[in-house]
């Protein structure tokens, strides 16, 4: 483990702290509403020891992800507002996933879609929303912000610089109403053109206001063709998520510096499949998800405030860089490959990736187009 505390790196100053709200660079006006949940997403009060907000791991400078290269290149998993509380998952992003619907079994293609968090828990089914719901979490999960219940965030909430907008946002004194509009406030902050503006090289590319590196271009009909990217990361239309919002388990390994497997080198992440036995359903249901974690989208995959900055990829973060997942996706299966055994054996998607047969130039023209998927291209 790290010798520093992740809270001292995290928030060493508040110049980091402004730093990362000047990221956040203000894509058009923000409603009421939207500017509510920008403050409750910057808000590191919102937490036992005053210490963490959203931003802290889902930081706009990167992707709205993990801001610590440190943290990434080794567990991934950012430290709670708590000394020495940890998750047992690298933070996703928090931009591009509005559209999610609600969790549910898709009878025709025979898949579970929707929900957020990477193993789905929160489904949306009490709020219609699962991005509101996915915002309520953190604050009372003791392993990240850690506030025992909903009336001591909405107390801190009420004490705040940006009370009176709260006040005229969420009207009212009931608890569970006061609460669910914090969520609602924040998912409509993630959902603003702050957060989601579309102005990745891609974008202006979809509008014929760009054009594509010759190198660029191969990636992105291999992403549609040959490797198979674009069967989950969906790349079409004028405004394309690259994502489906469904779940599966690529067989990557253990990330043997994750707290978890420190704690339990037994321990396997069971993603959706563990979630759906929480919550009661039939063993062959769950079973059938066990090791599946939600398909995150690849906006910004590549967004980094550096050329050096380390970012992670995969649920638990086992894989340091863009060619080194891509790599993993294309040889994953082949004999003398050398990757070590699937984190959970079970489920393994084996028919979109393993033995993709792609070539070192092929390879490097994929990641060559994820980078086009970053926000704030200039044309």
């Amino acid at each position: 483990m790290r010798s520093k505390s992740i809270p001292a790196l995290a928030r060493a100053s508040a110049a980091v702290l402004l730093l990362v709200i000047a990221g956040a660079c203000t894509s058009g006006t923000l409603t009421p509403k939207e500017k509510l949940g920008k403050a409750l997403f910057f808000d590191q009060n919102l937490s036992l020891k005053s210490n963490q907000s959203c931003a802290t791991c889902h930081a706009p400078d990167v992707g709205w992800t993990g801001p610590h290269a440190d943290i990434n290149t080794h567990g991934t998993v950012y430290e709670g507002s708590i000394p020495g509380a940890f998750g047992d998952r690298k933070p996703p992003a928090a931009a591009y996933g509005g559209n999610c619907p609600i969790l549910h079994y898709d009878t025709k293609e025979g898949v579970w879609v929707g929900g957020m968090f990477w193993d789905g828990r929160a489904t949306g089914s009490a709020l219609g929303d699962p991005l509101a719901e996915q915002a309520q979490g953190p604050f009372l999960n003791p392993k990240e912000q850690a506030l025992s219940n909903p009336e001591a965030v909405i107390s801190i909430v009420k004490a705040s610089t940006y009370a009176g907008l709260f006040a005229e946002q969420c009207p009212g004194s009931d608890t569970t109403d006061l609460y669910n509009c914090i969520g609602r406030a924040i998912a409509a902050y993630e959902r603003s053109s702050e957060v989601n503006p579309f102005t990745s090289k891609y974008d202006y590319w979809l509008k014929g206001k760009a054009k594509l590196a010759a190198e660029e271009h191969l990636g992105l009909a291999l992403f549609n063709g040959k490797a198979k990217c674009s069967e989950c990361h969906l790349s079409k239309g004028d405004k394309p998520l690259f994502t489906d919002f469904t779940y599966d388990n690529l067989g990557i390994p253990k990330n043997p510096e994750n707290p978890a497997t420190i704690a339990n080198p037994n321990w396997a992440d069971p993603g959706l499949g563990g979630f759906l036995r929480s919550a009661g359903r039939d063993k062959r249901v769950y079973m059938a998800e066990w090791g599946k974690h939600k398909v995150p989208t690849l906006r910004n995959v590549d967004k980094r405030p550096s050329e050096g900055f380390v970012k992670a990829y995969g649920h638990n973060g086992y894989f340091k860089s863009l060619l080194e997942i891509v790599h993993f996706y294309n040889t994953r299966d082949l004999p003398g490959a050398g990757w070590p055994a699937p984190e959970v054996a079970d489920n393994v998607n084996t028919d979109e990736m393993g033995d993709l047969g792609l070539s070192p130039r092929e390879e490097a023209a994929i990641v060559a187009f994820m980078k086009t998927l970053t926000d704030g291209w200039q044309p």
